[in-house]
């Protein structure tokens, strides 16, 4: 079967195709045929060296595939269903632990840049009923890390604001559940053009970042003095400022991301006095990327997909990812 494999140490460059024997599933294991993965944040880090892997570690973190086989004892699934990878295979309910976060394919233990995977039926859910396996690959960092920010911490209603930052996959995922849920959004972006595209997905307000350097006061304007609920915060240090700014007293700021960097100044005298909670999300757990599904089965959600990219150009997708020129997620199909 062909791969996707890193040689270190590390590089877009040292991504390589490569043969490896199909494996067979054991005890409790699936076998899968992949058909899509997408790309996140978190895969470049662990492609370009920021996280070490080992050698010949096959990366990306979410997979979408038809079940080939079954090992013994597996009962939850039959051979022909449609699942979808978990980002935490181990983090079944409940609140986070250590033990729950590990295991994370692409990073931890190899992932889904290859044509069959064999791995335990718990490391994998149903795939959406009204979803294609390359919409459904998407979905297991990107779309339940907006989801647990929004539905499950920040608990938004209807009428309630929420403000995203740029367009990558999390940020326009949060917007489609935002609007599913009723709730009002403010969208921050310093390209016109995907302004429109914003506008168009449902947006209620548009702030232009360049344009507007103090966008956090000027996302407060908008909501009449009252402040936004919710952040869905992807930049970290250079943005929180702003998202402090822009939150109502006793707001939830959900930090996901640090394209702005590891560290930095916080205005902390502004983020307790407002009694603002910072909440720091990885993604979600089982039972939250099923009440997921349920919510975009019922909502008819569907993804926005950027561009498409056979395995043997990952490379080159992740090019792109890296020139940040993509609206929403770039699929890499098998």
């Amino acid at each position: 079967m062909k791969v996707a494999a890193l040689k270190k140490p590390g590089g877009l460059h040292n991504i390589t195709i490569t043969e490896r024997p199909e494996p067979t599933p054991g005890k409790g294991e699936i076998l899968v045929r992949i058909r899509a993965s997408s790309l996140n944040y978190h895969d470049f880090a662990v492609v370009s060296g920021m996280i070490p892997s080992p050698d010949g570690r096959i990366p990306m973190s979410d997979g979408a595939g038809e079940v080939l086989a079954l090992g013994e004892g597996v009962s939850q699934f039959a051979v022909g269903d449609k699942v979808l990878s978990l980002f935490f295979p181990q983090w079944d309910s409940g609140e986070p632990e250590l033990k729950k976060l590990i295991g994370v394919p692409g990073d931890h233990i190899d992932g889904f840049a290859a044509e069959v995977v064999a791995m335990p039926a718990s490391a994998f859910t149903r795939a959406p009923a009204n979803y294609t396996l390359e919409e459904a690959a998407t979905l297991p960092c990107a779309a339940l890390t907006a989801w647990r920010a929004l539905m499950v911490e920040a608990r938004i209603k209807p009428g309630d604001w929420v403000l995203t930052q740029g367009t990558g996959g999390v940020s326009i995922f949060a917007l489609q559940f935002a609007k599913a849920a009723g709730a009002r959004v403010i969208a921050t972006s310093s390209s016109p053009e995907k302004l429109a595209k914003l506008k168009a997905l449902g947006a209620d307000h548009l702030i232009n970042y360049k344009e507007t350097p103090k966008w956090g006061a000027a996302a407060k304007a908008l909501t009449g003095g009252r402040g936004v609920d919710e952040v869905v915060e992807i930049g970290g240090a250079g943005t929180l400022g702003q998202s402090i700014s822009a939150c109502r007293i006793n707001g939830h700021i959900s930090l996901i991301g640090v394209l702005t960097g590891i560290s930095g100044e916080v205005p902390t005298a502004a983020l307790f006095s407002a009694n603002i909670t910072l909440k720091g999300i990885t993604v979600g757990s089982r039972e939250q990327q099923e009440d997921m599904i349920a919510a975009i089965e019922s909502n008819d959600i569907k993804p926005v997909v950027s561009d498409h990219f056979p395995l043997n150009q990952l490379q080159q997708a992740f090019e792109l990812q890296a020139a940040q020129k993509h609206f929403g997620k770039i699929v890499v199909t098998l």
